[in-house]
This record gives C-alpha cells, structure tokens and sequence, in this order.
C-alpha cells in the first residue's frame, strides 16, 4: 500500500475519460476490474495482473486474487495487493470506487469506448501508455477483422456462416431490440458499443434515439421491430428464457462477442454476423 500523498512518480497520461494519470514506471503489478481489460492484459502480458474481479472468465485458468464484482469491488482487497495500475470502465465500475483507490494513493485507469474503433484505439492506450507493454498481435488482428465494417454498415450484410469471408445479405437493414435484462426489462438504448458493434452488422438498434443509454421498457410497447438480439450477460438470455416474450424472431448471442472489446473482437465480427444470418 501507498502512504505518499504527493503525485504519483512516472509521466502523466491522459485515460479515456481525459483524467490525468501518473503512471509509475516500470508497471509490475495490475488490478483489472472489468473481463474484457483482464482478457486483454492476462494475454498481452501473462503475470502482469494480480488481481481480477470474480466476473473474470478469460482467459479460463487465470490465477490472481479476486477482488469482488464490477460493481462492488473490494476496495481494501485492491488496496492491498499494492498494484502499480488499477485499469477499469467508466461504464461497468462506480466512480465512488475509483475515487477510493485514488485517495489510497493508487493510479487508477479508466476506459470508456462507445465504438468498435473507439474500443479498439482505448485498448491501444491502455496496454502501451498505461500497462507499458508492447502492441500485441491480436490487437492487430482486431483491428484488421472490423477494418471495413464502418463502410459495410451502410449496407445490410452477414457472414455466411459456411464461409471464412463476408458475404452480403440482401435486402433492407434490419431493426433490432436488444434487451439486457429483465424483471424490470431493460435494453440498449443511444449510444453503445453493442449499438455501434450491431451498426456494422447490418442491424440497427430500435432503441437508440433513446434519451436514456439502457432505458426500461415494456415488451407490448415498442416501435416496429423485426429481430431481438438476446446476449446472455449481464442477464443470462437462453432459449428458454427469453425469446418466449417476444413476437419477433429473436437470436441468443454470446455476450463476450456483442458486449466485450478485447481479444474477443478478433472473432467477433464473423461469430456474431452468422448467429444474426440465422434469424
């Protein structure tokens, strides 16, 4: 643990949300309180991280210390582990917290892309300005995979799912509904990473003019739509538990492919277009 008040050593860098942050140099030891920042720094960096909230799948084995949930970390557990680096979202983590392990002295990180090449430039900063490691492989392969996706957007398109290339869809684009929870029933609404990923895919999110970005809803009351996209995080959508509360066909998603910006974009564009083509 820390016990200086003054500035943290290192050269300041300015995080997502323009907060500047000292970064201590070298960086040995990093908290990530969000999967995705976990997936991507365990495999740019194996060993740099000492700690990952219990939501923390990927990669699967990972062996660090658990510090608590996204939304209700465990503060002094952090503090604890003395990491040079706390990384986390401004969307997923409470800024009570992060406030927290900044008064306790730690330099504290936050991303908050709303874009699949915002997304793509956050990681870029995090991993070489904060973490201070080198550009990794698979973040080039990202990059490469949602390439011309901005363009495509502009145009109805899927993956076939039999084939390794895109391949347009004909017709219309289509308007999704793409609900995150239920009891009370939420969705995505105005602008979202998961809107912007759907964008790109041929599918607009009927909820994005939206004043709220996850705005409550009622299933019986909604403008015309003709798919539901249900992701299976934060709420569990399966089969069987969700599409039955629909009159549209709906389509369950992996939520580390829709929700998640890490190394899980390599795949995807290619995943996610195939599972929407079969709807």
């Amino acid at each position: 643990m820390r016990t200086e008040t003054g500035p943290l050593p290192g050269a300041p860098h300015l995080d997502d949300l323009g907060y500047p942050v000292r970064i201590p140099a070298p960086v040995g030891r990093v908290v990530s309180l969000l999967p995705s920042l976990t997936e991507s720094i365990a495999l740019t960096a194996p060993g740099l991280l000492v700690g990952a909230t219990d939501w923390c799948s990927h990669p699967t084995g990972l062996a660090v210390t658990r510090v608590g949930g996204t939304k209700n970390p465990d503060v002094d557990a952090v503090v604890a582990l003395a990491p040079d680096l706390v990384c986390a979202n401004a969307e997923e983590n409470r800024e009570p917290d992060l406030a927290a392990l900044r008064a306790a002295g730690l330099a504290v990180w936050v991303t908050a892309p709303r874009t699949a090449e915002a997304a793509l430039v956050s990681l870029d900063r995090m991993l070489r300005l904060a973490c201070g490691v080198a550009r990794p492989p698979w973040l080039d392969a990202a990059e490469a995979a949602w390439a011309d996706s901005a363009a495509d957007s502009s145009d109805a398109a899927a993956l076939d799912a039999d084939a390794g290339t895109d391949a347009a869809r004909p017709g219309p684009r289509r308007r999704a509904l793409v609900p995150i929870w239920r009891r009370p029933w939420m969705a995505v609404g105005r602008d979202t990473f998961v809107g912007d990923v759907l964008r790109r895919l041929g599918v607009d999110n009927v909820l994005a003019d939206s004043p709220q970005r996850y705005p409550r809803f009622d299933p019986a009351r909604l403008a015309p739509h003709d798919l539901v996209v249900l992701p299976d995080e934060p709420y569990a959508f399966s089969p069987t538990d969700g599409p039955e509360a629909f009159a549209a066909p709906a389509v369950c998603v992996s939520g580390r492919l829709l929700t998640w910006y890490g190394p899980s974009l390599v795949a995807a564009r290619h995943e996610l277009a195939a599972a929407l083509a079969s709807a």
